[in-house]
């Protein structure tokens, strides 16, 4: 496997450096971060499931759906950091913990195969190979999704979530239609964003061929609609260029980038 170098355009003198990587030392934040976000989600689970949507018009079911869609975004994007050891640095075995149980709650996906794939695709990003990359022949948006979702699906993984569906229903005495509403679809949809924001724009080649070495690019957004989008994964070369910092730190490296840039 070849290793990518850290790029030197956007950090190009050691006080520019020092100045991003002293957020890293504020360690309890990812950690309030990741919990913040886990329990929103689980307080927004809770109330929606009790939630009698016969009652409902169709724009509250959509207003929540959507809201459970950004929130799922949210947890798969916390067990990334968690995969680079940002949610509790210096602790890797609660850090683990916690990027595992965001892991499994998001779609029973197990954290340490997905963090060894992780590795990979930044080990060689967007060649043959690379997990996350097209397969070299197809690469629409949706041709490349399926080849995407092909290395990290399990038929196994499948059998679960459907059993977990029913075992909630039955147990919890959740609707089907709430399950169904404000967990399977968001989940599902999710998917979705995350590859087009976190995969598909940032790795898709440009015009004039790639121009680094982590054959990224990062989305022009806003800071508010980058984290919208994708709670700033957009912000993508700049994640594989410092991948140690979190999410919610990105702006603070591509405000930093551009501006060493004039």
């Amino acid at each position: 496997m070849r290793n990518v170098n850290i790029s030197k355009e956007l950090f190009n003198n050691p006080s520019d450096r020092s100045r991003l990587f002293s957020v890293r030392q504020a360690r309890n934040q990812g950690l309030w971060v990741a919990l913040s976000l886990i329990g929103i989600w689980a307080t927004s689970t809770a109330i929606l499931f009790s939630l009698d949507l016969t009652n409902l018009p169709n724009w509250v079911k959509f207003l929540g759906f959507a809201w459970q869609m950004f929130l799922y975004v949210g947890l798969f994007v916390t067990a990334h950091d968690g995969m680079h050891g940002s949610i509790a640095p210096g602790n890797p075995k609660l850090n683990d913990a916690i990027g595992s149980f965001v892991l499994f709650v998001y779609a029973m996906f197990p954290f340490g195969k997905m963090r060894q794939m992780h590795q990979l695709h930044h080990d060689i990003p967007a060649h043959i190979g690379d997990p996350d990359y097209h397969n070299g022949k197809h690469r629409n948006f949706f041709a490349w999704y399926f080849n995407f979702m092909q290395n990290y699906w399990s038929w196994l993984r499948l059998g679960l979530l459907i059993g977990t569906f029913h075992l909630v229903h039955q147990v919890l005495h959740v609707p089907e239609i709430n399950l169904s509403w404000f967990w399977v679809f968001p989940s599902v949809m999710s998917s979705f964003q995350l590859f087009l924001f976190g995969t598909f724009l940032p790795h898709r080649e440009p015009i004039g061929g790639y121009v680094n070495d982590c054959r990224a690019t990062s989305t022009p957004f806003s800071e508010f609609w980058s984290l919208i989008s994708c709670y700033h994964f957009g912000y993508h070369e700049e994640h594989h260029q410092l991948p140690h910092l979190g999410w919610w730190q990105l702006p603070v490296a591509r405000r930093q980038g551009q501006a060493n840039r004039g």
